[in-house]
């Protein structure tokens, strides 16, 4: 994938060195998706008059983990079973994704963060960790940006956020013409074909393609062809436009306070993520993922997972 990194600015970073090898890793690519811990329980549970599929596992404090388009909340299994050593790990689908119900309308994340607001009223919870990526990254912002004193901190992986930073320039590359795709006609073109559109993104943003694994792409595939779920995907990005004034309204307000760490892939947006944030919150840290695109989790989840862990457990400033 073509780097969207201004490396020549001078910018603080945390780059996970192969060390990190050492944590627990996912599965091989010819093994697919890893599945969550035998200890994770999932439940349908309702919130925001919509219903969550979430898988919940763990004891400690509470981290939230939102997944992006093209994957689903199955991407933190890896994640999951490190963090849930000690802590409650609470995985959610996103709202039209996945197994979570596909309600016609609520894309915007400003309403998907009362989905998780709702969410973490059903289950009891009064502050937690957010580690988020791609679209999760958007609605986690929204969510942080609501409901501050509910997040204690905030990782957010290798996708802008509307309306914040850069985020006009952004929009001018053209590998994000999928920003603007969709509609009736669209997903009368991608009904059937949901593997070959979801293709373009596994393969254009991986540094190595091949690191998204067949089974992998089989499993996504299928969930992303079950009624609906190509519109509620499409519906996600057809919201950008209000997530931006939404965004821009939420930081009139000041920026948030809460420590940050941002990720980018060495081959994505590496450095610039930190750019982005730095825009919107006062307490950025910077990390970047070495030889991975945008799919970190499964391009390099051993180093992912070293640097969410290490900044989890970092004391705060």
């Amino acid at each position: 994938m073509r780097s969207f990194s201004r490396m020549g600015r001078k910018a603080l970073s945390l780059v996970v060195a192969a060390a990190a090898l050492a944590l627990p890793t996912a599965t091989g690519a010819a093994q697919g998706v890893p599945p969550f811990p035998a200890a994770f329980r999932t439940a349908e549970i309702p919130a925001n008059g919509i219903t969550l599929h979430v898988r919940t596992g763990g004891q400690g404090p509470v981290v939230v983990l939102l997944h992006g388009y093209g994957e689903t909340g199955d991407m933190w299994a890896p994640l999951g079973d490190e963090l849930m050593r000690d802590h409650r790990v609470i995985v959610p689908d996103l709202r039209g994704l996945g197994l979570s119900s596909r309600p016609p309308g609520g894309y915007d994340k400003k309403t998907q963060a009362e989905d998780v607001n709702g969410l973490l009223d059903a289950l009891h919870v009064d502050r937690a960790d957010l580690v988020t990526h791609d679209i999760g990254n958007m609605v986690g912002f929204a969510f942080a940006a609501a409901h501050p004193e509910r997040v204690r901190k905030f990782v957010l992986i290798d996708a802008p956020v509307p309306g914040v930073g850069p985020w006009e320039e952004i929009l001018k590359n053209p590998l994000l013409w999928h920003f603007r795709f969709g509609g009736p006609d669209m997903e009368r073109l991608v009904k059937g074909r949901e593997r070959i559109y979801l293709d373009r993104f596994w393969n254009e943003f991986s540094a190595v393609p091949a690191h998204f694994s067949e089974a992998s792409r089989v499993h996504y595939a299928r969930l992303y062809a079950l009624p609906g779920a190509m519109h509620s995907g499409f519906s996600q990005f057809a919201a950008f436009d209000q997530d931006a004034i939404d965004n821009r309204t939420f930081l009139a307000r000041g920026k948030l306070t809460m420590p940050i760490l941002a990720i980018g892939g060495e081959k994505s947006f590496g450095l610039q993520m930190a750019e982005v944030m730095r825009a919107a919150a006062t307490d950025v840290q910077a990390a970047v993922i070495p030889g991975s695109g945008h799919w970190i989790m499964e391009e390099n989840p051993s180093a992912t997972v070293a640097a969410v862990r290490a900044f989890l457990d970092s004391p705060a400033q």
